[in-house]
């Protein structure tokens, strides 16, 4: 009888283990994108190698081009449906394990601080630290409860594209250390008992005791708030491409939205990760006082954050048409574009960061005079040979009369290329 109720209440426990696939569980979002995917790189490959096609477009090679297109294109939007539940799903799941991260911190904290008590002894400086660790950690923990549908406690550094945001992680590093450090001398401040104590506590939150590290933390949190127009208004701008990710990684504050390596990002990591780990030892050193930070040591940190900027102003760009050509098989004659012609778009841009992906691809649109044309997915083994980067295939429409007409490509991430003129011939 218990059995039966909770399977009519849709509680049954095996319902999600094992194969499950239907979406609303964490487990069943993951294995059925896993499957999807799996599934698709199969039928990509079958058609790659002449497989799977029907009789009725066999013979016509734009046909069954045409028709592998449209049937990748299909399969490709149900994994990309598969991979936007796994990610919210995933996102639903980040809230509890960075609250595990978070008091696991605490507890790390406990046994360090009780490891180096033997033999010097229990002070008031390692109950300060224990007690804003616990602040700190209550703090995120409730703070990622608020946002338990957008990542927990990392929903502030998940930039609007869904990736997480290096300006922002590192900005938000310095902001917990220093909320940390206050805490600390608040702490100690609240448990003095003489007056030269608290007068020695008071002094320590002098400007010139923390000039170089207040001056670190303006200038991240400046750098966080600036990237964040600077991408803004290159997108509205169409100098910069961005396409939306299923759901962010923590690659992505080492690499660009392609997912390979960033300069820029892994110095801006690293420096700030170095002068962070500095500050937390001058402050188990000097917990009476902001962590002085060497001028030195901020000046660096200030270079790295320049060139971190810099390298935001340089990424990307605009997609340009450099030239447009009939396409030629081996055998075919000289001759001008006529309608039912495949054309060669040749040019830079055409796929952006992130986009490589076939729903993604799928969307790219070729306007040929009035008419728009719907760029075709032609796979090979291991991806696919049209579209690139650098050149697309495409057929002239009949609907396109002859004459001069315009060429404009647009990209998965809605951004128009120049205009190219050619002409065609009936």
């Amino acid at each position: 009888m218990a059995v039966q109720e909770a399977r009519q209440g849709g509680a049954d426990p095996a319902a999600h283990e094992g194969g499950c696939t239907c979406g609303d569980c964490p487990h069943g979002a993951r294995e059925g994108h896993r499957r999807a995917v799996a599934a698709f790189l199969v039928k990509r490959d079958e058609y790659a190698t002449g497989q799977g096609l029907p009789a009725a477009v066999a013979h016509s090679a734009s046909a069954s081009r045409q028709w592998v297109s449209e049937e990748l294109a299909q399969a490709a939007e149900a994994v990309a449906e598969r991979g936007r539940a796994e990610g919210a799903a995933w996102l639903a799941r980040l809230r509890q394990r960075t609250a595990v991260v978070v008091w696991a911190g605490v507890v790390v904290l406990l046994l360090v601080q009780a490891l180096t008590a033997i033999g010097a002894g229990w002070t008031s400086a390692r109950t300060a630290g224990l007690l804003s660790a616990v602040l700190v950690a209550g703090a995120l923990t409730a703070a990622s409860w608020f946002h338990r549908a957008r990542g927990g406690a990392l929903a502030p550094v998940i930039g609007e594209d869904n990736r997480l945001s290096t300006s922002r992680a590192v900005a938000g590093s310095w902001v917990l250390f220093l909320a940390f450090a206050v805490l600390v001398l608040v702490g100690r401040l609240a448990a003095a008992s003489g007056h030269r104590e608290r007068d020695a506590l008071i002094d320590g939150l002098e400007l010139a005791r923390g000039a170089g590290v207040v001056t670190v933390l303006a200038v991240v949190c400046g750098i966080a708030v600036l990237v964040r127009r600077v991408v803004g208004l290159r997108v509205q701008g169409q100098r910069l491409q961005k396409v939306r990710a299923h759901r962010p990684r923590a690659a992505d504050l080492l690499t660009d939205d392609s997912g390979r390596g960033s300069f820029a990002d892994i110095q801006y990591v690293v420096i700030n990760g170095v002068a962070l780990a500095f500050a937390a030892v001058r402050l188990a050193r000097r917990p009476d006082q902001l962590p002085d930070l060497p001028w030195g040591l901020a000046v660096v940190v200030l270079v790295s954050a320049g060139t971190y900027l810099a390298g935001k102003y340089a990424e990307g760009g605009r997609p340009v048409i450099l030239s447009v050509v009939r396409a030629r098989e081996a055998g075919d004659l000289d001759a001008p574009i006529r309608t039912g012609d495949d054309i060669e778009i040749r040019g830079t841009g055409f796929v952006p960061a992130g986009a490589q992906g076939a729903d993604r691809l799928a969307r790219m649109v070729v306007r040929v005079g009035a008419v728009n044309v719907h760029v075709p997915l032609v796979p090979v083994a291991g991806g696919f040979d049209n579209p690139t980067d650098d050149l697309l295939t495409v057929p002239v429409p009949a609907e396109v009369e002859p004459g001069r007409v315009d060429v404009q490509v647009v990209t998965a991430a809605g951004v128009e290329t120049n205009r190219y003129t050619v002409d065609i011939t009936e």
